[in-house]
């Protein structure tokens, strides 16, 4: 099927490295959505991710006395992690869980985020040492980084937890068009 590689020898741990990147990632992604619950991407996705694997594990078969190809392989999973893990981030999918623990006035907070079209809930709690004020907001990932900086300059000292959601229902969320448009105004 690949009688490039029987002329150009060299080419064939090349193609194994970038396959094995491709698969790796796609597999990532994969995981993702299957714990995300989206059941019409990760089938998707995973034809492919495994499309591209018998291709390459085919020709580590057919080539199998190749120890270049073998490092090639193995190089291509370890890079593909890599390069899954940098994708992931940069696509964040999903929601998430903002839990903030502050001892300045959790109201004020929320009050400040509600204006910004943040959904955020006010609870009173007690701590180890005095009462604190608990913060939870359900936040796209896209816009963690915008509201972490909101939070903490409202308290420098604030404690924070970050979770990942499954699903979600009703509720106010921000988008990341807004977020980046209210910060602007903020600075003016």
């Amino acid at each position: 099927m690949f009688e490039i590689f029987g002329t150009y020898p060299w080419l064939l741990p090349i193609v194994i490295f970038f396959g094995r990147i491709c698969d790796v990632t796609l597999g990532t992604l994969r995981i993702i959505f299957v714990s995300k619950g989206e059941r019409y991407k990760a089938p998707i996705v995973g034809f492919v991710e495994v499309f591209i694997w018998v291709v390459i594990i085919s020709q580590i078969f057919s080539h199998a006395n190749s120890i270049i190809a073998y490092l090639a392989y193995a190089a291509g999973y370890a890079a593909g992690n890599y390069v899954g893990i940098l994708v992931e981030n940069r696509i964040a999918f999903g929601y998430q869980l903002l839990r903030v623990y502050t001892k300045k006035d959790g109201a004020e907070l929320t009050k400040s985020l509600n204006k910004r079209n943040i959904g955020a809930t006010f609870i009173k709690g007690e701590g180890a040492v005095s009462q604190v004020h608990i913060v939870e907001i359900v936040i796209g990932r896209k816009s963690l980084g915008e509201v972490v900086d909101i939070i903490s300059a409202f308290d420098p000292d604030v404690f924070y937890l970050v979770e990942d959601i499954r699903y979600k229902k009703k509720g106010i969320f921000t988008s990341n068009r807004w977020a980046r448009q209210s910060s602007l105004n903020l600075k003016k």
